[in-house]
């Protein structure tokens, strides 16, 4: 059993305290801290039975803390993880780990030399129809890969405020890109190896604060093939990822994280319809299961650091997965292709 503190407990923080709650043996939360401690906060921690601490560094001090998990924004993490390795505490991480190749390659140094383990909220990879996309894919039965496309939207943008930070601009980049696209980026670099190139074009459109809300990128892949990737923070929520091969393509549909859904839908209602259409013959249209996919990621986590089988996205792509990231910033910032460093 691991026991794990929560660390930021917005409204993600506690869909992941949530998430685990009636889990099992494998990880449990059994502290937290946050920035402000809210009567909402305050309750939250007392029906869920979390010893709440005043700061971050508190809860390295706690013995009994195994792990920390992290809903904090990007520019925390990699500082976090380096502290918390060097305490010895195993650490779970939500997208995206960093901005830069060098800060993930600082955080996984430390992860490293402490000897800990280091997983990465990419919930979505878990999910059953992920495995099932996976497997056609490197079994070649959608034949030579061609291209994919990605489109991730939600209208969560509209409502924020500008003291919160994800308003701030250097917090989120190119709009949509770490709080939703950077899902595909791990979807593309799982399915089909590195990236190679990037184009990003990224406007100002419709929301309030200083942020863009329309972002869409071109991905040249080391393998050959194309990609794109196209997110909006100012409209409707949808998720799609379809992949185009040269026996046929595959399209799953589902949503996104949008404020005020529940925390069952938030955690298992991602994915939805999806068609297989075969070059020759009839396609073909099921539905995804509904699958708890932060659960899943939370105790894979767990056995990796009891010792178990590693977590499923393995350091190297961690770190590809921020370079790519970066190299999208630069390119939007410059206009121009960026190649992935």
């Amino acid at each position: 059993m691991i026991n794990a503190a929560i660390v930021g407990m917005g409204w993600w923080g506690r869909t992941l305290v949530e998430a685990v709650a009636q889990s099992g043996d494998e990880i449990r939360f059994v502290a937290g801290a946050t920035r402000t401690q809210t009567p909402e906060v305050q309750d939250f921690a007392r029906a869920q039975g979390l010893e709440l601490k005043a700061s971050f560094d508190e809860l390295l001090r706690m013995p009994k803390v195994d792990a920390v998990v992290l809903a904090t924004p990007h520019s925390l993490h990699v500082p976090q993880i380096v502290a918390a390795a060097q305490a010895g505490k195993h650490v779970f991480c939500e997208k995206p780990l960093a901005l830069t190749r060098a800060e993930a390659e600082a955080a996984l140094g430390a992860v490293h030399k402490a000897g800990v383990t280091l997983g990465l909220g990419y919930n979505r990879r878990f999910h059953p129809t992920m495995t099932d996309l996976r497997e056609r894919v490197r079994g070649g039965k959608l034949g030579t890969i061609l291209h994919f496309e990605g489109t991730m939207t939600f209208p969560n943008a509209l409502l924020l405020k500008p003291t919160q930070w994800r308003a701030n601009r250097a917090e989120t980049p190119c709009g949509g890109l770490t709080p939703m696209g950077v899902h595909v980026v791990d979807a593309a670099i799982d399915l089909f190896g590195e990236v190679e190139e990037v184009y990003c074009m990224s406007l100002h459109r419709a929301v309030q604060i200083d942020a863009d809300d329309t972002t869409s990128i071109l991905f040249r892949m080391k393998n050959g093939m194309s990609g794109y990737l196209g997110t909006m923070t100012a409209t409707g929520g949808s998720f799609r990822l379809q992949v185009y091969g040269s026996e046929g393509w595959l399209r799953v549909n589902g949503i996104t994280h949008i404020a005020g859904a529940s925390s069952e839908e938030r955690r298992t209602r991602l994915f939805g319809d999806c068609t297989f259409q075969p070059v020759k013959g009839a396609g073909q249209t099921w539905q995804a299961e509904a699958y708890d996919t932060s659960r899943a990621a939370l105790v894979a986590f767990a056995r990796a650091a009891e010792g178990g089988p590693a977590y499923l996205i393995p350091p190297e792509q961690m770190i590809h997965g921020a370079a790519v990231t970066e190299a999208i910033i630069r390119s939007a910032a410059a206009r121009r292709a960026e190649r992935v460093g």
